[in-house]
């Protein structure tokens, strides 16, 4: 159906769609997996686009399987529709990372708070990273057969979170002499 207002969600769902029938759950199990480290996919939204992209023509519902569930296919339509979404140039990224925006207002935390949520969010990164160093391993054992797309996802994912956790450990330098402001200003509180 022309016209349809594909968004990035629904087209990566028709994206995923391509390799074949999945019912809702199915297709929020393979964002988790396949994008979740950089694109979120609530459940909610993916029945919610479904039952658009039904409606538009995009994809069809076959019949309820087992606990209900009902596989969706890809149509003719949505194939255009995703093969004109995917020849668009994408958009610039926004960040939006909340530890960044506590950091901005840090002076308004007691030192040890802070370093606290700093500790707790570079445990992520590094937790993150070792998951991605785990995938990069598991693709040089598969060799030639590794997807392409997949590694250069993959590259970035490394990449990002080796800057992410220098970031984290220059920050004594750059924080320690606000931090010390912080704990000497009298509207901060403990």
């Amino acid at each position: 159906m022309v016209g349809f207002p594909l968004n990035a969600t629904a087209a990566s769902l028709l994206g995923f769609l391509h390799e074949g029938p999945m019912t809702g759950w199915d297709l929020v199990a393979l964002a988790q997996r396949r994008i979740g480290n950089f694109w979120s996919l609530t459940q909610s939204q993916v029945y919610r686009e479904l039952a658009a992209m039904a409606g538009a023509g995009l994809v069809e519902a076959g019949e309820r399987g087992r606990r209900d569930r009902r596989p969706y296919a890809i149509t003719a339509a949505g194939r255009d529709a995703f093969a004109a979404w995917i020849d668009q140039e994408p958009g610039s990224e926004t960040i939006r990372f909340p530890l960044l925006l506590t950091v901005a207002f840090g002076r308004h935390l007691p030192p040890d708070r802070l370093a606290m949520f700093l500790a707790r969010h570079r445990a992520v990164h590094a937790e993150r990273l070792a998951g991605y160093e785990r995938l990069q391993a598991e693709a040089a054992a598969a060799g030639n057969h590794a997807d392409p797309f997949a590694l250069a996802t993959l590259a970035f994912g490394l990449a990002h979170e080796r800057a992410v956790l220098g970031w984290f450990d220059g920050l004594p330098v750059v924080l320690g002499a606000e931090a010390t402001q912080a704990a000497d200003d009298p509207g901060v509180e403990g």
